[in-house]
């Protein structure tokens, strides 16, 4: 039987009325699983730039930031608005001052008709909601949390240190302010099978309004390097990454925006999986086996 599933693109045409793109800028934040409050070293995956590697230098004035990431577009996102995307590290902890003040120059520029902060659910305390609740008010705001599995001993694993409950108080809370709530999720993560990863997939669409399904990537500079290097564990190849895709799909409410079928990490610190540089490909892949599967895109 076909599937539909609705994607980030019509989602933003439904919500926004036209196609819009990210913008991806930095608010210079910390993790509290790199200082020591709840971990350190953060999570084994992580770069060095938190997840954050095309990003906007943080050296500049949001504003400056905005200008420069509209020239690295370019052409093919001239005369459209775009969404502000704070990726790195997380996005609401350190000077909750500073950040809603840099927050705010990112909503009130004219160019910008949404607001996308990536954190952390234990990052998520009543100041913190606060702030995003007033943020909220001003333009449509999404809020990404970095779950990556549902697997205890997994999360363990990857040092996220922070338990489920956590994830889902977090997710009650941001409900309540009515915000886009993004879960990411890594597929193919050491020492799970096909079962533990689509039991992921299956636990998040009870909670999140919207995904991204992310390839395990190994990069230059994190701790999953060096057990890659050892042996520990294998990337998947493209046909299973592919097939676990179809299925996550097939298993999410339709009316989970997703916002991610896969991922690229920077191609300069790339070690594994190395089919995953030709992102072209890969979509093009990907999208023919959907086609075969009977899975589609909702239409706008």
């Amino acid at each position: 039987m076909p599937h539909t599933y609705l994607t980030a693109n019509v989602y933003c045409r439904r919500l926004f009325g036209h196609k819009v793109y990210k913008l991806a800028l930095s608010a210079s934040t910390d993790c509290p699983n790199r200082d020591g409050t709840v971990g350190v070293g953060g999570c084994v995956f992580c770069s060095t730039g938190g997840s954050g590697d095309f990003a906007a230098s943080s050296a500049f004035s949001v504003s400056r930031q905005i200008n420069d990431a509209k020239r690295i577009l370019g052409a093919k996102g001239e005369g459209l608005p775009y969404i502000a995307y704070f990726q790195s590290y997380t996005g609401t902890y350190g000077d909750l001052a500073r950040l809603e003040q840099i927050y705010t120059e990112a909503v009130e520029h004219p160019d910008i008709v949404g607001l996308s902060i990536a954190t952390r659910p234990d990052c998520l305390g009543k100041d913190e909601l606060a702030m995003l609740g007033r943020l909220a008010k001003k333009k449509p705001l999404w809020v990404e949390l970095g779950l990556q599995t549902s697997n205890k001993d997994t999360a363990a694993y990857i040092n996220r240190c922070y338990p489920l409950s956590v994830y889902e108080k977090a997710m009650t809370d941001l409900k309540a302010l009515n915000v886009h709530r993004i879960t990411h999720i890594i597929l193919g993560l050491p020492n799970e099978n096909r079962a533990d990863m689509l039991a992921t997939v299956k636990y998040v669409g009870q909670f999140t309004d919207g995904i991204k399904l992310q390839l395990l990537h190994v990069l230059e500079g994190t701790a999953l390097a060096d057990s890659y290097r050892q042996g520990e564990f294998q990337t998947l190849e493209p046909a299973e990454y592919y097939e676990l895709v179809a299925d996550a799909l097939e298993l999410l409410p339709e009316n989970v925006v997703i916002h991610r079928l896969t991922g690229d990490g920077a191609k300069r610190d790339l070690i594994a999986p190395k089919w995953s540089g030709d992102k072209k490909r890969v979509l093009a892949d990907l999208n023919r086996m959907l086609r075969a599967r009977e899975i589609q895109p909702a239409t706008e």
